[in-house]
């Protein structure tokens, strides 16, 4: 383990060098910021110092603050565990300091990082060095003074931008916003930093305390303008998260108050916001992402990943040509194989396409985009597949043409290639059964369009081999995406603990609840569409064709509704033909079609579940219940059956693959914040007057009534050790 420490260096010239070292990215861990506070001491009592730098070890400044102390903090409740840094440190030490303080800034200053830097007198940067504070994609704002500092800075404006919408600037932006003084090549960092405190202790270069800058924030009227603005569209875009609003009290505090008092209010709500419910769940997603590169059995044996250099990809329809795309952006060559030219053709333009509008959008340059389409090549035979490391089957969901491909393919590969397919809900030993290379067979199955949806679920078999999991997981990794591995069984982890979804939705609509406000409601929670709008999105034989194959896995516990077929035979298919519960016309927002209700009211007589023939009255918060806590119920099966590893895969899976609000904490931990025992007696009460698809699984009656968390681990039952 790399030592944590921090070092001082007085040179002939009378300078300090303090330098903190914590790889990889020099985080804030409380003993950096105490020996920080030791250090500073020392280098002020001493005699023979007259000025001061500070630097990160390695390259780095600093990535900003220790996010294991969130994590403490949010699982002891213990506020107390936040060191203050603000007051004691950046303040009374840094600011305040009666010999003057460079920061040497490379390669990244982030969150608390950066508040340390805006804290010295001045700050030397080199080339292309990352400058921000993310604080608010964690729920909480800054807290060592960012509030204050940067809007003094940088302007108002522009400090409020950055803070609320996280985004980091490069140090050339810096230098000309004036939060960065002067920029120098990597090499010259320290020996201009030097010059430049001793320059300001000999009162060459100004001495200057950026918490007492008034010039860039213009008149308190225009000031308070600003922030009102930056509140509304907060409240626009972030209606659920209170950081932001939060964060803009401190910055209102400080322009109102003074610098210093800002500082004051800052502290104080930061205490407040980090117990906040918001900042546990986006802490808990940040390091349920982490937790999945760990898969027991595969990542600790010791194997090493193989090197992936070509892919073979049967299938060049919107799931092929985006997982295509995905890999030529990310180097990988690509043999795309189809049954006709005409087919193919059409591929390589979706590919072309995805391509082309990165470009559009900025994200790619040109000459990228040409070296990307140059590692594509189309095909109609097995004949390039001599040398490829792995296939990728996309094909359409039918499994004796599955099987067939399989059968050909472990013949046209090498002994080594990795043999995966794209399925969504097949069984991967149905798909694999004609084969004898078992333990070469996994899922890749990608998220639609998989060149930007960032989850990658690999599905494995009791006899995929762990190196190829391992090889798969590391392709992901490669291609940008977040690999989950999970067990097989019908829709996997993702799709599976989803199911449900849309059925709570058709049984409100059933039981007389109007289609577009449960739209409205799930909106609200949180997700970015309701489940009748993201129907339409997905066109309704893809809705018919989950549903048989939900239907066949659990009949125990499948509402059957009859109103897509319906809609279907009325000449509507969603957003495919602009007509489904939406109108969808170029160029405006998808407009409730009034005309779907009575297609809808023909559905209600033929399922006639209405109570008494009438429609059930019931709140928002119970529409978004009757939804989802079906998925959570769906989500203990998971567990029970061991089809993940850990809960926070299946958290982490949701936010990532159903766009399950990250502020929530994903679905299973979302429910633990709602609390087991809830979630239990309402099914058990639902189930009562609505049937089966409500009854709670054994696992979540267990977890209920012995007030167990959903997340605590399961004990290994015999389950479990089936699926992964």
């Amino acid at each position: 383990m790399a030592q944590i420490k921090v070092t001082m260096e007085v040179g002939n010239d009378g300078v300090a060098v303090i330098t903190f070292s914590n790889p990889p990215v020099n985080a804030l861990a409380i003993p950096i910021l105490e020996g920080l506070t030791e250090k500073f001491g020392e280098a002020v009592r001493r005699n023979d110092v007259k000025a001061i730098v500070l630097t990160g070890k390695g390259g780095r400044f600093s990535g900003g603050f220790d996010i294991n102390v969130f994590e403490k903090v949010h699982r002891t409740g213990d506020v107390s565990l936040m060191p203050d840094v603000s007051v004691d440190l950046v303040v009374n030490t840094i600011e305040d300091c009666k010999k003057p303080i460079v920061a040497a800034v490379e390669g990244l200053a982030l969150g608390g990082g950066l508040e340390l830097a805006l804290g010295c007198h001045a700050r030397v940067a080199a080339p292309r060095t990352q400058l921000g504070l993310p604080e608010l994609t964690l729920g909480v704002i800054p807290g060592f003074g960012g509030t204050q500092r940067l809007p003094r800075l940088v302007g108002l404006a522009k400090g409020i931008e950055m803070i609320l919408l996280s985004k980091s600037i490069m140090s050339e932006e810096g230098k000309k916003l004036g939060l960065i003084d002067v920029i120098v090549a990597s090499e010259e960092l320290l020996k201009v930093s030097r010059l430049w405190a001793l320059d300001i202790a000999n009162r060459r270069k100004p001495w200057v305390r950026s918490l007492h800058k008034t010039d860039k924030i213009g008149s308190l009227s225009e000031a308070c303008d600003l922030i009102k603005i930056a509140r509304q569209q907060a409240r626009k875009t972030a209606p659920n998260l209170p950081q932001h609003q939060v964060c803009l009290d401190a910055i209102e505090d400080g322009i109102v108050h003074g610098g210093y008092s800002g500082v004051l209010k800052e502290a104080k709500v930061f205490k407040e916001i980090v117990l906040s419910d918001t900042a546990k769940g986006l802490v808990h997603v940040f390091f349920a992402q982490r937790a999945t590169s760990k898969v027991p059995n595969v990542t600790d044996v010791g194997l090493k990943p193989r090197h992936v250099k070509k892919v073979a990809i049967i299938g060049g329809g919107l799931m092929g040509s985006g997982i295509a795309t995905a890999l030529i952006l990310s180097n990988i060559y690509v043999v795309l194989k189809e049954v006709n030219s005409e087919y193919l053709l059409k591929g390589i333009r979706f590919i072309e396409a995805n391509v082309r509008g990165l470009v559009t959008k900025g994200k790619l340059t040109q000459d990228k985009a040409q070296k990307s389409l140059s590692m594509l090549k189309g095909v109609l035979d097995y004949s390039e597949f001599k040398d490829v490391d792995m296939v990728i089957e996309a094909v359409i969901e039918s499994v004796p043409l599955k099987q067939k491909i399989f059968s050909e393919i472990e013949k046209a590969c090498p002994a080594h290639c990795i043999l995966a397919t794209n399925t969504s809900t097949i069984d991967l030993n149905l798909v694999g059964e004609k084969t004898s290379s078992q333990d070469r067979i996994v899922g890749a199955h990608f998220f639609s369009p998989a060149h930007v949806m960032p989850l990658l679920e690999i599905v494995r078999t009791e006899k995929t081999s762990a190196q190829v999991i391992l090889d798969l997981m590391t392709v992901g990794k490669i291609i940008k995406k977040v690999p989950v591995v999970v067990g097989n069984c019908t829709g996997f982890a993702v799709n599976r603990t989803f199911f449900p979804y849309m059925q709570g939705a058709m049984i409100l609509v059933n039981l007389g609840v109007d289609v577009f406000r449960i739209d409205r409601a799930i909106s609200t929670f949180g997700l970015p569409m309701g489940p009748f709008q993201l129907q339409d999105l997905a066109g309704y034989g893809v809705a018919l064709a989950v549903g048989k194959e939900y239907a066949n896995a659990f009949p125990d516990r499948t509402f059957r509704s009859p109103l897509v077929e319906l809609l279907v035979k009325s000449g509507r298919n969603g957003k495919n033909n602009g007509k489904g519960y939406y109108i969808y016309e170029r160029g405006s927002k998808p407009k409730p079609d009034p005309s779907v209700l009575s297609t809808i009211e023909e559905s209600r007589r033929l399922t006639n579940i209405m109570p008494g023939g009438k429609p059930v009255s019931v709140t928002d918060q119970e529409i978004v219940e009757m939804i989802l806590f079906p998925v959570v119920n769906e989500a203990c099966r998971v567990l029970d059956e061991g089809v993940v590893v850990r809960a926070s895969d299946l958290d982490i899976a949701s936010v990532l693959g159903m766009s399950f609000p990250s502020y929530r904490g994903g679905i299973v931990f979302w429910a633990d914040t709602v609390g087991a025992n809830r979630v239990y007696t309402s099914l058990k009460k639902w189930s009562q007057l609505y049937g089966n698809f409500f009854k709670p699984s054994r696992f979540l009656e267990e977890r209920a009534t012995r007030g167990i968390p959903l997340s605590a681990p399961a004990s290994s039952s015999p389950a479990s050790k089936s699926r992964l």
